[in-house]
């Protein structure tokens, strides 16, 4: 399964930034029908969804989300309906309970694949699992729900409305507890579901130094991508969770030395003891690197 480093949000109903979004080197793409399109501009949003993905069948290099409305509104199976002929990638879900949420958008997405005639199983699932209060007491509940899962990113806007809560942070910019604490459990969520776990938006989309250091911050902790709400974001986040040679070259040197020890617990490397442990991340870290 391919590691989505940067996944950009763009309005379904904005042609220009459609235009632009196609332009970057986002790995994907998040064709938006929910937030940042207006409810009287939906059904525009989702012809426009519709005829951009199918004018752009070459996802070689950029692959083509979007992100429907909530299953608990009556646009949900609409958006699927109009959106599935033109074969997107995978489809973000907004605000589920649980994973009962993830496998009911498998059945849904299962039926409509094959009325496209498309390969059954194919479109994948990334669901923004802590936009609802209870959603935060069932995460491990994705684990096993559906082989669609593709990873688990987390939301802090819509929480705190939820809450009521009249802001997410500190003053002096970091999340307050709530939402740290939400951060953790989707991080915890994917690494038990052994799916990609995705950081969420940094709104100051002009700050790009905040932006490399939560960058940095996420990939330290764990997690293999970011959201992005503007494309200047893009570059950022893409270098941010590519390896560097540095990387590469440490790990497979871990690999190596496992190899040369012969189903040995531990090795010595650069006199220090590396184990098991170690070699899983040296292995995670070439293959998100395509260097294993």
């Amino acid at each position: 399964m391919l590691t989505l480093r940067s996944l950009l949000f763009v309005p379904g109903d904005s042609e220009k930034k459609l235009a632009k979004g196609i332009t970057t080197s986002a790995d994907a793409l998040i064709l938006d029908l929910e937030d940042s399109v207006a409810p009287e501009r939906t059904a525009i949003a989702r012809h426009m969804v519709a005829d951009f993905l199918s004018a752009h069948t070459n996802r070689a290099q950029q692959q083509l989300w979007v992100r429907i409305n909530p299953l608990q509104s009556q646009e949900a199976l609409t958006d699927l309906a109009a959106v599935m002929a033109g074969k997107p990638d995978g489809i973000m879900l907004p605000k589920p309970l649980n994973g009962q949420h993830a496998l009911q958008l498998d059945h849904y997405l299962s039926a409509l694949e094959s009325r496209e005639g498309l390969v059954l199983g194919s479109t994948r699932i990334i669901p923004v699992a802590t936009e609802m209060p209870g959603a935060l007491f069932d995460l491990q509940s994705y684990a096993g729900s559906t082989k669609r899962l593709q990873g688990l990113t987390w939301g802090a806007e819509d929480l705190a409305t939820a809450i009521g809560a009249s802001t997410n942070r500190e003053a002096s910019g970091e999340f307050t507890f709530t939402y740290k604490l939400a951060r953790s459990l989707c991080l915890l969520a994917s690494a038990h579901a052994q799916i990609q776990a995705i950081d969420t938006l940094s709104v100051d989309f002009k700050n790009i130094q905040a932006l490399a250091d939560d960058v940095q911050r996420a990939r330290t902790e764990g997690f293999s991508g970011k959201l992005a709400i503007h494309p200047d974001q893009v570059d950022v986040i893409n270098q941010g969770f590519t390896p560097s040679a540095q990387d590469i070259s440490h790990a497979q040197r871990i690999v190596d030395a496992f190899a040369q020890a012969q189903g040995a617990g531990a090795v010595q490397l650069d006199g220090k003891m590396v184990d098991k442990p170690h070699l899983t991340q040296a292995l995670r870290l070439l293959n998100l690197s395509g260097k294993h």
